[in-house]
């Protein structure tokens, strides 16, 4: 009753035409909200109805004067007639179908359901011997066919008119064969009305498909501004990243929110309906044209080989577990620290490796404890090692000194022990721009451990060390794309360091890839380079990403724009860009997108005298003396090492590094 009441004074100050409309959306969210046994009622109501208006009608027309039979005899053949069409109907399911949803099949039954009834009523006149036109048949069969299907034809144009007035607009870039079937699925509901499809085809340009028309990419910018369009749904499965690349950088300045369809073996597979689109990924934007792995290069440490993977449950780690399952190793161990990381990753594998007939172990463990490595490198007999554990986010090892160094140099230094004392093949350390003249201590640590392998692999004899260095890899967990776009979906502000700051960005599927091939390509010691592509300003990057979520950059020649972007000063430790490549000389491999490095590095003396100190420093707790020693270290100012070999003492050599 209450209800009612807001209802009616909700209404009192509306105009006639207001009134009309609120009412006409009311029965039509009525007529929705109905049971589907109450529709399939109203239905055949209706069409009893309309067959029955449809056999007078014949009469009338043919006869032309309004028609009054003589007895309930000549009542028989329309009778009859009327009463087979409900029946076809019923039993075809045409009372099944959903008006909204109605297709051919549906035309084919009303079809064949007043052809019989036609058929029927002139049997009935000849049977019976009526004095009755014979044309009167065909004129019903021609009334019948045109209100049963005009009467549906009203219901569907009815609704959908409604679900213009309350859906969202949208645009579909695409028109082939995907685009049309979007939009097909999305028309069905009404969350989504399709105002236009775009295409880059001049063949599709200004036709009408489904009742919709095809524009020029041109015509985006004016649709949008006139139909308040805030999505558009990109349906080019066909197109090559780089298509698709250009296609996104023109729709990027419009602050369109744009979504983009499930892959189409997904779609063929089952994995996905063509309805279920996601938002597009930053990676399709700044990405390049991924270069084909070569299959030997993936096999070749891998495939019917015992792999190991240290840092299993991180970003990295996992997908490098995922491309190993592809090349069908023995069995695989997934060594990890973090229980809840461990766990995920194994929900997720499980089910591959079983497919596969691949064993998995999964192995929680700290990388320097080298009795349990020992332990687990011999009991699985492990040749192949991806060594990903790591301590890799700036700040807070900057925060974390001590246990950066410990994790990082020292596990890297146990790992390498380990490998040459079980007879492991390879050992592959993950490893990162930011060693290249480190200007923190994440960095620093990550060079001296680049240093542990290169000494380990001047006195092994079996074992090979490799180390790969890349920059940043989109959606990793360091990455500031999972950062940014949290702060998109909370409104702002979007942080950025510096509006200079720029970094070097790949995928970290094809990370991964080539991480496994550079360590196919190893001779021992080597240092191999990625090629990481144009830089990448990390600036325009948040832009881009605003703007891709439909949104505009609040700025002062935009002030009613939706998110800030705030620039916060650089972190310590952070450099406004990276470097891959210290010093020396850079050779191509076979592979178009690894290089391979020829770097100094320190004797085995000079890094067992530098291990030493790093522990004594370790030891005493002193987190600032060992960060300015363990960064004069990786960039090569090793003045300790010179002293103690010209027979300093290593007081001096202390004062030395404190000056």
């Amino acid at each position: 009753m209450n209800s009612m009441v807001r209802m009616t004074r909700g209404w009192a100050g509306l105009n006639n035409s207001q009134l009309n409309k609120r009412q006409d959306t009311g029965l039509r969210l009525w007529l929705l909200g109905l049971p589907r046994n109450i529709k399939q009622m109203l239905l055949l109501v209706t069409d009893t109805f309309v067959l029955l208006c449809a056999a007078v009608s014949s009469y009338v027309m043919r006869m032309g004067d309004m028609w009054r039979p003589g007895s309930l005899r000549e009542l028989l053949p329309a009778t009859l007639a009327v009463a087979t069409a409900l029946i076809i109907f019923s039993y075809l399911g045409l009372y099944k179908t959903v008006v909204r949803y109605m297709n051919a099949s549906a035309v084919n039954i009303m079809l064949l359901g007043v052809s019989s009834a036609a058929a029927v009523f002139a049997l009935s006149i000849r049977i019976e011997d009526l004095s009755q036109p014979r044309s009167v048949p065909l004129l019903f069969w021609f009334v019948a066919l045109s209100l049963v299907g005009g009467v549906r034809l009203f219901a569907q144009v009815y609704l959908r008119r409604f679900a213009a007035g309350i859906s969202e607009p949208i645009l579909i870039y695409g028109a082939g064969a995907t685009g049309t079937q979007l939009g097909s699925a999305l028309i069905q509901g009404y969350q989504h009305c399709v105002i236009g499809y775009v295409d880059d085809n001049l063949q599709l340009q200004n036709m009408v498909v489904h009742g919709v028309r095809v524009y020029s990419r041109h015509h985006i910018k004016a649709l949008a501004a006139s139909y308040q369009i805030k999505q558009i749904f990109l349906a080019v499965p066909s197109a090559t990243r780089d298509q698709r690349r250009e296609i996104l950088s023109f729709l990027e300045p419009l602050a369109l929110r744009v979504r983009t369809l499930p892959a189409m073996d997904e779609v063929l597979t089952g994995k996905a309906r063509i309805e279920d689109v996601r938002d597009v990924e930053v990676d399709e934007l700044l990405g390049r044209e991924a270069v084909p792995p070569q299959q030997d290069l993936l096999d070749a440490c891998i495939k019917h080989k015992a792999v190991m993977v240290t840092g299993a449950g991180g970003s990295i780690g996992s997908e490098l577990c995922r491309q190993i399952l592809a090349s069908n190793p023995r069995l695989l161990v997934l060594y990890e620290i973090h229980e809840f990381a461990l766990y995920q990753v194994q929900l997720e594998l499980v089910p591959l490796a079983k497919a596969a007939g691949i064993k998995l172990h999964f192995i929680l463990g700290n990388i320097q404890d080298k009795t349990h490595l020992r332990e687990v490198l011999r009991r699985y007999a492990v040749q192949t090692i991806y060594h990903a554990a790591a301590y890799k986010h700036v700040p807070m090892v900057e925060g974390n000194v001590i246990e950066g160094v410990r994790n990082n140099v020292m596990g890297t230094q146990v790992v390498a022990e380990v490998a040459a004392e079980c007879g492991v093949d390879i050992m592959v350390l993950i490893s990162t721009d930011k060693a290249v003249r480190p200007a923190n201590v994440m960095g620093a640590s990550k060079r001296l451990a680049e240093m542990v392998l290169q000494c380990a692999a001047m006195r092994s004899s079996h074992t090979r060390y490799v180390m790969v260095r890349f920059g940043n890899v989109l959606g990793s967990s360091g990455s500031v794309v999972p950062l940014f776009m949290e702060q998109i979906r909370q409104g702002g502000p979007v942080t950025v360091t510096h509006p200079e700051v720029i970094r070097y960005f790949m995928t970290i599927r094809e990370a991964a890839q080539l991480v496994i091939q550079a360590g196919s390509m190893a001779l021992g010691g080597d240092v191999f380079l990625l090629d990481m592509g144009p830089a990448v300003r990390i600036a325009d990057l948040a832009r881009k990403m605003i703007h891709l979520a439909g949104l505009h950059v609040r700025e002062i020649d935009y002030p009613e724009g939706d998110i800030d972007i705030k620039f916060i000063g650089l972190r310590p430790g952070e450099k406004l860009y990276e470097e891959l490549l210290i010093s020396g000389e850079v050779s191509g491999t076979r592979h178009p997108r690894i290089m391979r490095a020829d770097e100094q590095h320190p004797s085995e003396g000079e890094l067992s005298l530098m291990l030493g100190r790093l522990h004594e420093l370790m030891a005493n707790g002193d987190e600032q003396l060992l960060a300015r020693y363990i960064l004069e270290l990786a960039s090569g100012q090793r003045t300790e090492v010179m002293f103690e070999r010209s027979g300093s003492t290593r007081q001096e050599s202390d004062n030395m590094v404190l000056q």
